[in-house]
């Protein structure tokens, strides 16, 4: 007996020990959900699974109330819901449970209902769960697809990431956030925020239901009313505006680039929408934004009125639009602006019920900077460019003004235009409808002025035509052609491709120069006889040859007049060189940039053809950069100056040319460097036109150089504005290392992409830099060039930014920018330059050599 007696108690213990250890973790674990049965009390609380948000019964600072609500679990509480918010709780005896129908509700101490979820039809086994995101569900089996309600659907003054505004134009305004009465009070105050879906959506801040401040329209990056989005990264990929449903609706999402960061959206009780992130080493929140600046009246919404700028630096801040004048005089010189202006002269159409005015002129358009457009403006989807915009707003004589905006498209105003607001940073251009006396302007010029004019016209004529007789002179005492240059004027010519014969029945062959299946209208261009490029090359002497490619040789030349030129001859060997050739004269003559060489000319003359460039001293990037003698020549505000104005030029390309070109064989040695080291983007042979509706396109001709093609171009043929972001990420790892991708070769690396990476990932981005301008480099700026390389250079063509975010990261000073994704495809072959078939297992290049897949 004292045997059994003595182990009892080791057994009792033992088996409570086990009981704990399976137990406990249980007991231990934050309960994040709510079943039949269970009730929460104040004290009592629901915690998200990762512990981001907590959930339960609050009082605000100062207020004896109590209400139910969601905050961040974090050191400062941020409330970002709450539920009874019309209907406190006095006392501390609340109850949220759910109800006897399956809803959630909040009862008081003397069991009255206080707040429901109010859903009908329930059944009586539905869950509620806080969820990580912040968002509080009511489902029957815990399944998303069987969600009653939820609290982001029923906000209160705070945007979550994660949340979905509805955007509807039949629907209307959408005030869908409301802010606290005061810093004690959540019932509802006198702000609301939401938006409105007229014109191109925009956030609208309501006061007592009238309008107090709005972002201007979302041109799919940027808010345009709201300029100092650039700056904030977070913003340029947050901000989404999904597709049309099927009830015509689309959704505002925001999901941060980094999902640890904690962030919040909220309308204020004093009347600001703020955006403000945790910082967790400070223990506080941080305002990274807030609108509208209190400070700045012209914030204000329709500060000055009708038909009226209002600019804060100026003084007086309001003043009429062009061909406007105050309303009401008086008041407005004491400075009360509310009433607005009205029009000098009436619109002639709306005298002559369309017809043209005094002397057959109709009304015109005056060209206004702004930075932020005028609010209640229409879409005209049928107009699909700026000129047709014009076109359809001078067609209706209740349009005020139109403009046409990249990312929005055509806008025109046929209501008063209101909340103009102007600054020196003012980068969105309207144009206003004017009576055309306005644009001529109403003063006669006098007879005396036609006189003086006329005469001084005659005599720069005269004086011209000396000139002229003096220049041809000289050229006549020249010697012959084959001996010394000589471009007679009718060595020169206007060359249309469209009508010449040698290329008219080639046009419509190649892929590259069609858009949607239509021919494009050659460019024209001055052609040069073959003897005058010949005289200007000294009959292309070997000493002025520059180099040589896949499209043949290219020599220095110079014309009579001085000017220096580089000329292409096309090798009559090379197949290749032929659409290049055509595709050169289609494309770059149609382009005008800074960052984009130009062409002047062409010769074409029998087998021979040429093409004519201006002529770059400093000749290719990869001239300098990958030359140890040279790259020292190449400093950090040259690399930084070059970076930026490459990724300008494929902008123009992308997004702001006639065309919408995509490059293709992006690489250093087609960047030339003009006298002041200024980057201009050459050889546009594998160039591509897009469509305005095209975004990607397929090729079994993939054409390009290995170490500079983005994935799916080099693997599967398809090609974008991505794949020149893509070549435009290991230009930039180039640049700010000094080194070719393809030379960094050891067991670990077969690129510079997967060494950049490596040294990224364990902080040592630094390490990357040429050694030759680290004493002139400036950290911040060169870990931010990386840290952009990284995101153009990622596997998948979604997560690369466009050109667009990549011109706003480099220009603003302390963007956020989000994380990349480790890239894990690198080129395994040596850079050459390379044309493969898809559909074959041969891989022919411009050097000879064969390999296979």
């Amino acid at each position: 007996m004292e045997t059994n007696s003595n182990k009892n108690p080791v057994s009792f213990f033992l088996a409570s020990f086990i009981f704990l250890l399976y137990f406990l973790p249980q007991f231990c674990h934050a309960v994040d959900r709510i079943t039949p049965g269970q009730t929460i009390r104040d004290g009592d609380t629901l915690v998200s699974r990762a512990e981001i948000f907590e959930l339960g019964f609050f009082n605000p600072e100062n207020s004896t109330f109590i209400f139910v609500g969601i905050w961040y679990r974090i050191d400062v509480k941020a409330v970002v819901w709450v539920a009874n918010r019309d209907r406190p709780i006095s006392g501390r005896s609340g109850v949220l449970r759910i109800g006897v129908d399956g809803n959630l509700v909040v009862l008081d101490g003397n069991n009255n209902l206080v707040w429901s979820s109010n859903v009908s039809g329930l059944s009586n086994n539905t869950t509620a769960v806080l969820w990580d995101t912040g968002n509080f569900v009511l489902s029957s089996n815990e399944s998303v697809d069987d969600t009653h309600w939820q609290s982001f659907d029923n906000p209160t003054d705070t945007f979550l990431p994660g949340m979905r505004v509805p955007v509807n134009s039949a629907i209307g305004e959408y005030p869908a956030f409301h802010a606290w009465k005061s810093a004690s009070d959540p019932s509802p105050g006198n702000y609301s925020m939401g938006v409105d879906p007229h014109g191109g959506p925009q956030i609208v801040i309501w006061d007592h239901g009238r309008r107090r401040w709005r972002s201007g329209q979302w041109n799919g990056v940027i808010f345009t009313g709201v300029p100092n989005m650039s700056s904030i990264a977070s913003f340029l990929y947050g901000f989404k505006l999904s597709q049309l449903d099927e009830n015509r609706t689309q959704y505002f999402t925001y999901y941060p680039p980094n999902p640890s960061n904690l962030l919040r959206f909220r309308i204020g009780w004093e009347g600001r929408e703020q955006q403000l992130m945790w910082d967790d080493g400070e223990k506080k929140w941080k305002v990274l934004q807030q609108q509208p600046d209190l400070a700045n009246q012209c914030e204000l919404y329709n500060h000055c009125g009708n038909y009226a700028t209002c600019d804060n630096l100026n003084s007086p801040k309001c003043n009429c639009l062009k061909g406007f004048r105050p309303k009401l005089q008086d008041q407005w010189n004491r400075g009360n602006w509310s009433g607005g202006c009205e029009r000098r002269t009436e619109l002639q159409c709306q005298r002559t019920n369309g017809a043209a005015g005094e002397n057959g002129k109709p009304d015109g358009f005056k060209g206004l900077k702004c930075t932020k457009l005028p609010d209640l403006a229409n879409l005209t989807l049928s107009a699909g460019n700026s000129e047709a915009c014009r076109t359809s707003c001078l067609g209706n004589c209740s349009c005020r003004a139109y403009a046409f905006i990249s990312g929005i498209g055509c806008m025109t105003w046929t209501v008063d235009l209101i909340d103009l607001h102007f600054d020196q940073s003012g980068s969105l251009q309207f144009f206003l409808r004017l009576h055309h006396s306005e644009l001529d302007g109403r003063r006669k010029i006098s007879i005396l002025v036609i006189i003086i004019i006329t005469v001084l016209g005659a005599c720069f004529l005269v004086v011209s035509l000396w000139l002229l007789w003096r220049y041809r002179n000289k050229l006549k005492g020249l010697p012959a052609v084959s001996s010394m240059p000589c471009c007679k004027d009718d060595d020169v010519a206007v060359f249309d491709v469209s009508k010449s014969k040698e290329f008219s029945a080639d046009l419509s062959g190649p892929s590259d120069i069609l858009i949607d299946g239509n021919q494009i209208n050659g460019p024209e261009l001055p052609m040069f006889s073959f003897s005058c490029v010949a005289t200007a090359t000294e009959n292309f002497c070997v000493a002025n040859k520059l180099g040589q490619g896949g499209f043949g040789d290219v020599f220095k030349g110079e014309l009579p007049g001085g000017q220096e030129i580089a000329v292409k001859r096309l090798s009559g060997h090379s197949g290749q060189g032929l659409e290049e050739f055509k595709n050169e004269i289609i494309l770059i003559a149609k382009l005008q940039h800074r960052n984009l060489v130009r062409l002047l000319g062409c010769s074409i003359q029998g087998e021979e053809k040429m093409l004519i460039y201006e002529y770059m001293p400093n000749k290719s990037l990869d001239n300098f950069l990958f030359d140890e003698a040279k790259q020292a020549q190449l400093d950090w505000r040259t690399r930084l100056s070059i970076i930026e104005g490459i990724a300008r030029g494929l902008l123009y390309l992308h997004r702001d040319s006639r065309l919408r070109i995509i490059h293709r064989d992006l690489k250093t040695s087609n960047i030339l460097l003009d006298a002041e080291m200024n980057p201009k983007i050459s050889d546009f042979g594998m160039a591509r036109i897009f469509g305005g509706n095209q975004n990607e396109a397929n090729t079994v001709r993939v054409v390009g150089t290995y170490g500079y093609m983005s994935p799916e171009y080099a693997m599967e043929g398809l090609f974008s504005v991505k794949s020149d972001v893509y070549s435009f990420g290991v230009l930039l790892l180039e640049i700010v290392s000094g080194r070719r991708n393809t030379s960094v070769r050891s067991s670990q690396h077969t690129s510079l992409i997967g060494y950049a990476w490596h040294l990224w990932s364990e902080d040592k981005a630094m390490d990357l830099v040429d050694p030759s301008i680290q004493d002139s480099c400036f950290p911040t700026e060169v870990l931010k060039c990386i840290h952009i390389g990284m995101l153009c250079v990622q596997d998948n063509a979604m997560h690369r930014p466009t050109m667009a975010a990549v011109v706003l990261m480099l220009e603003s000073e302390t963007p956020t920018l989000p994380m990349p994704r480790q890239p894990t495809y690198t080129s395994m072959r040596s850079s050459i330059d390379a044309e493969f078939t898809m559909d074959g297992q041969e891989i022919v290049s411009s050097n000879d050599v064969t390999v296979t897949m």
